[in-house]
């Protein structure tokens, strides 16, 4: 039988604090962004009807996070999701959701 997932204290942290992050709807917005391809801060803004300097102030913090990862091409810098777990769950959850309530249909089923 399985146990669960051991992990140490500080996992726990650095764990609950990339959901804590992600659970702002405009830097979840900039993450899904960035899942297919490297985005600029300044397509990143317009994508989203927001200032560059606010997506900046997110960008910062997710790179924190190790979310996103930058990649410097001459004067501008494109954000991605450069980690496969971070894509895959990202990718399982939307998928998740666009399933709406079938899961809930099978069950009343």
């Amino acid at each position: 039988m399985a146990t669960g997932v051991r992990i140490d204290e500080d996992e726990v942290v650095e764990l609950a604090e990339m959901f804590r992050l992600m659970s702002d709807p405009t830097r979840l917005k900039i993450i899904l962004a960035c899942l297919d391809q490297p985005v600029s801060v300044g397509a990143t803004a317009e994508m989203l009807s927001i200032s560059p300097s606010l997506v900046s102030h997110h960008l910062r913090l997710l790179r924190a996070a190790r979310l996103l990862q930058a990649d410097r091409r001459g004067r501008q810098v494109f954000y991605m999701v450069g980690d496969p777990h971070i894509r895959s769950m990202l990718t399982d959850m939307v998928d998740h959701v666009a399933e709406g309530g079938e899961s809930e249909l099978i069950e009343a089923g």
